[in-house]
């Protein structure tokens, strides 16, 4: 459950669930909880960086310290316009796969060729501007680095260039773009216009830790847990890793934490909740329909906080 849910939403979807859907059993628990219980944790710093934003929420005994809770728009939604905009100023032309019948071999940054499908099938705006979107989340994915230190021109002319086709065969090497792109999401400064007031990713997780008690700030710099879709970036977790460790109080233990696998941090709240569905007390936690009809809908305040 997303961590903003007003008590309305919360009880709305109670009552729904409860009186249309008659469910025999009901429980609510906020995203940030499961994806620490995901990586074994009940106490940590859960950095969550997803599609629309990356929220930092401190959990402590599976409880979400919500006075604490950092938002930052920065995310994989905002990534892909950055690449957009740069895509579309270099002038690349970013047609759909659907459209391309043939294409043609050319050289590194020549005009492509390539031929359209006859007899195309109608298709909404809204369709078309999605799979033109794809074009560019493939070019993100396979593209995109993070620096593993605050951007350098200098230093990152040293690294090779990388080439990559579009779907219709134009190709080109690519060298800093790959990883100016992706230092707005470190330094909100390479934003043109808005980045001074934004936050970037370690200032997010340090800003959450120093709103919670001082006695409690020692757990969660231990336990930086890394989750969401975003946080899969090449590169990423080892820049949030060295600009976390350099921001560490030199008197508390950093450690950051981060599933391996790709399907484990994408969907580590789903996992979380798996694992919480198959203990033994997860029968004791829920709001039963007896407890429904007894108490109404503030029972999902009172046990699922």
């Amino acid at each position: 459950m997303p961590l903003w849910n007003a008590r309305g939403k919360r009880e709305r979807l109670c009552e729904l669930l409860f009186e249309k859907y008659q469910v025999p059993a009901f429980f609510l628990v906020k995203s940030a909880v499961l994806a620490a219980f995901a990586n074994g944790r009940s106490t940590g710093l859960v950095l969550d960086s997803g599609a629309t934003h990356t929220s930092a929420v401190p959990v402590h005994d599976g409880y979400v310290l919500q006075h604490a809770i950092v938002k930052s728009p920065l995310g994989g939604d905002f990534l892909l316009n950055q690449a957009n905009s740069y895509l579309v100023e270099s002038g690349v032309d970013l047609i759909p796969p659907y459209m391309i019948t043939d294409k043609q071999v050319v050289k590194e940054g020549d005009r492509p060729k390539w031929t359209k499908k006859n007899n195309l099938s109608e298709v909404t705006t809204s369709w078309h501007n999605y799979m033109k979107r794809e074009v560019v989340r493939d070019f993100q994915q396979t593209m995109l680095h993070c620096s593993e230190s605050p951007y350098e021109e200098e230093a990152i002319n040293s690294i090779p260039t990388e080439p990559y086709e579009f779907p219709t065969g134009y190709n080109m090497e690519y060298g800093t773009e790959r990883y100016r792109i992706t230092e707005s999401l470190f330094d909100p400064s390479y934003i043109k216009g808005v980045g001074s007031t934004m936050l970037g990713m370690s200032h997010v997780v340090s800003t959450s830790i120093g709103l919670c008690d001082i006695d409690l700030r020692p757990s969660l710099y231990s336990g930086v847990i890394v989750t969401g879709g975003n946080s899969l970036l090449n590169g990423f977790v080892e820049r949030l890793n060295r600009d976390l460790s350099s921001r560490t109080p030199p008197n508390m233990r950093f450690k950051l934490i981060s599933a391996t696998g790709s399907t484990e941090r994408r969907f580590g709240s789903w996992i979380g909740g798996s694992i919480l569905a198959s203990l033994g007390s997860f029968q004791q936690m829920w709001v039963s329909k007896q407890e429904y009809e007894e108490s109404g809908k503030s029972q999902v305040d009172r046990k699922c906080p």
